[in-house]
């Protein structure tokens, strides 16, 4: 089909006071669009009837709307059956720029060549709408799988629920108590999982498979091929709910375990209360004086670098437990913080105020027999301005959760990345602790409970009710053609002209989602339901062969080449700036809002993930004249935010290689910069953008402009 582009300049919002609109509309027509004029409120009510009139009359196929971001009014700019491209004039230039300066002008007009250029390779994206499987497999049948189970299946989808053990409840199941769930918070609660147990197996919508395991997990999205023993299964999306298992206490020797039959974990103090005795291991007699000692193994970065959530609770309602059975006991919780957040605060003060439970914040200095068939616990640093020693009938060493996910054999997929989910360094799957909490590196499956993050009974059960709504709409997005978060709007997914492809790997290599497989000579395996449409191919690909409708290397390349380069007699430099439409794009928006001025000579250019930045667009901005090109993307690392988990990260070890290209051609590597930047740090954005144009500006114009 022909391309017919309309373009629309929007004047308002200051914009028509910042910039000649009708010298814009020159320079659109200089690329000849089908129409090119300016109107003072796009948004409204006729602004948008007379592009909508104007699609309809012209038979256009490209809309290009210069006015605000494209993060704003985006219902409103949809129209059926056209691309539509958005350039911001608003944020971008008019509420950052000086007004009626040449440089905000001429920024302005750049702009505006460059959205229109991109319609010329740009293609209405056209959805992979597919029949797909309903169905959601749940992996574990503790509290978190069980609620998962339930809730998938209360709103219409079949569920099977796969459980290693003989019975369902996991480790829920073996607390005799929990603490409290519901006002006024000041006595332990009844176990739930008999009555969640129940639940699932009276729901006929729920298939269990109990002593069992998944062998295989093959396929994609909405027609994953599950194999639990020699069953079957179609499966839309996958809830991992595989929980946790108790801190080995046979580690935890610096507390005494092992020195003396009555230093116990908290698990076996829990198996006590269940037989309602509590005695001394070593001879059967009452433990009528027990101290409880926390954090053991928890947040210590020999052992468990995290605090394991419950376990303050825990040891509050098994000290109970103690005064509950013995009147005359005592109960000693030792500690290095107590941490009851929210109203467990009240179960807290309730135990402060129980005769015979005595709490202080120290340091555990020994935990030794002390030669009269007691155990001797000596803490420094406490709250009582001196060290202390109990002689205690029993210790109990306040275990901590360690995710059951790390091992082999919880899924089994057929991956070529691998076979389990991946991990962060504590054993936990993620993608995006912060945005996307229930997100994996593998698109449709999905962790709940404790294989999530450390959490109690109440806090499972919602993050189940999480993680069963996100596998749904998993389900929902991949049969509709859409991707899932964070591009949950995207109807594009990767074409690959394969034709040109090397077999070099690099694409299925450095996808963070595990979207590719090969076949035997390295030739890329699409799995388009597996992709976020990030673009980390696009950018790994050296001979140029992925693309998106909306997205591509030609695009890009084209709106580079777009820019006008005054000649270096002109001594007006231009600087192109790759920003990341997660992070950097939206900290320039909160740059706009604040009015937040920064120099106009740098042309931005949103891009999906720095990670699908080809190599290519440098070369094309250098071999165009332009003077440097700065990269601003997600914060990587430990603590990293980049949506696509490693994208910010790859471009960054990629154009460590183009900068010794750079040298090699005599180019000064400081011409190419990389900046990490959170959402909120758009306050930085003048100093970031001011000094890199400031420190190329001083190394003069680049020598291959005007070739």
């Amino acid at each position: 089909m022909e391309h017919k582009t309309i373009a629309y300049i929007c004047t308002g919002c200051g914009i028509g006071e910042a910039v000649d609109a009708d010298k814009l509309i020159e320079v659109g027509n200089e690329l000849a669009p089908a129409v090119c004029k300016k109107h003072e409120y796009l948004c409204g009510k006729e602004g948008l009837a007379e592009i909508g009139q104007d699609i309809k009359d012209i038979e256009a196929t490209h809309v290009v709307i210069c006015a605000c971001s494209e993060r704003v009014f985006t219902d409103r700019f949809d129209f059926e059956d056209v691309f539509v491209h958005r350039t911001n004039l608003r944020e971008h230039v008019a509420w950052c720029h000086t007004a009626n300066d040449d440089g905000t002008q001429e920024l302005a007009e750049d702009y505006v060549r460059m959205g229109i250029t991109r319609c010329k390779n740009a293609e209405t994206p056209e959805p992979l709408v597919q029949e797909v499987s309903d169905s959601v497999l749940v992996v574990g049948g503790g509290v978190s799988g069980l609620n998962a189970a339930l809730n998938a299946a209360d709103v219409g989808h079949d569920v099977v629920l796969v459980e290693k053990a003989e019975a369902l409840g996991g480790f829920a199941a073996t607390l005799h108590k929990t603490y409290p769930t519901a006002a006024p918070y000041t006595e332990a609660g009844e176990n739930p999982v008999p009555g969640l147990v129940a639940a699932v197996e009276g729901n006929d919508r729920i298939q269990v498979l109990l002593g069992s395991t998944v062998s295989e997990v093959a396929g994609a999205p909405g027609k994953f091929d599950v194999k639990v023993g020699d069953k079957e299964f179609k499966i839309g999306a996958i809830v991992v709910a595989t929980g946790f298992t108790p801190y080995d206490v046979t580690k935890l020797e610096h507390l005494g375990y092992g020195k003396s039959p009555d230093v116990v974990g908290s698990v076996q103090f829990e198996e006590m209360a269940k037989e309602g005795k509590f005695v001394r291991p070593s001879d059967g007699a009452p433990a009528r004086k027990v101290v409880f000692v926390q954090c053991a193994g928890s947040r210590d970065p020999d052992h468990l670098p995290y605090c394991s959530s419950t376990c303050c609770m825990n040891s509050l309602k098994q000290a109970n437990y103690l005064l509950e059975n013995d009147d005359d006991a005592e109960a000693y919780i030792l500690y290095k913080d107590m941490r009851t957040p929210s109203l467990y605060e009240q179960y807290y003060e309730a135990a402060q105020a129980t005769p015979g439970i005595m709490l202080t914040k120290g340091e555990i200095t020994g935990v030794e027999p002390n030669g009269n068939g007691k155990v001797k616990v000596t803490a420094g640093n406490t709250l009582l301005g001196e060290d202390i020693e109990i002689d205690a009938d029993l210790v109990v060493l306040a275990q901590g959760k360690v995710p059951v996910m790390a091992e082999e054999g919880i899924l089994n997929l057929t991956y070529r990345k691998g076979k389990e989910l991946p991990t962060l360094k504590y054993g936990f799957p993620d993608s995006n602790f912060i945005c996307f909490p229930y997100e994996t590196a593998r698109t449709g499956i999905y962790t709940v409970g404790c294989v999530r993050q450390p959490m109690d009974i109440v806090q499972c059960g919602e993050d189940a009710a999480g993680a069963a709504l996100k596998a749904i709409q998993c389900v929902h997005a991949t049969g509709g053609g859409t991707a899932v978060h964070p591009r949950a709007w995207d109807q594009t997914y990767p074409d690959f002209f394969l034709q040109r492809c090397t077999q070099c790997k690099r694409c299925t290599e450095e996808c963070p989602f595990g979207t590719l497989d090969e076949d035997e000579k390295g030739t890329p395996l699409e799995n388009p339901t597996r992709c976020r449409r990030c673009g980390v191919c696009m950018g790994a690909c050296p001979e140029r062969i992925i693309s998106f409708k909306d997205y591509s290397v030609p695009m890009i390349g084209d709106m580079i080449k777009s820019v006008h380069v005054p000649d270096e007699f002109e001594e007006k430099p231009r600087y192109i700036g790759l920003i990341c439409e997660n992070d950097a794009y939206p900290a320039m928006d909160m740059a706009g809002l604040n009015h937040v001025e920064y120099s106009p000579l740098v042309r931005f250019i949103p891009v999906r993930c720095l990670g699908s930045v080809n190599r290519v667009w440098i070369a094309d901005s250098l071999s165009a004249g332009i003077d440097g090109i700065i990269l601003i993307g997600c914060k990587y690392g430990d603590d990293y935010q980049c949506h696509f988990l490693q994208g910010s990260e790859l471009c960054s070890k990629r154009m460590e290689n183009v900068q010794e290209d750079l040298q090699r051609l005599m180019l000064e590597s400081e011409r190419i910069k990389i900046v990490q930047l959170a959402i909120n740090e758009y306050d930085k954005l003048p100093q970031i953008v001011n000094e890199f144009v400031e420190e190329v500006n001083n190394l003069g114009p680049n020598p291959y402009k005007g070739f």
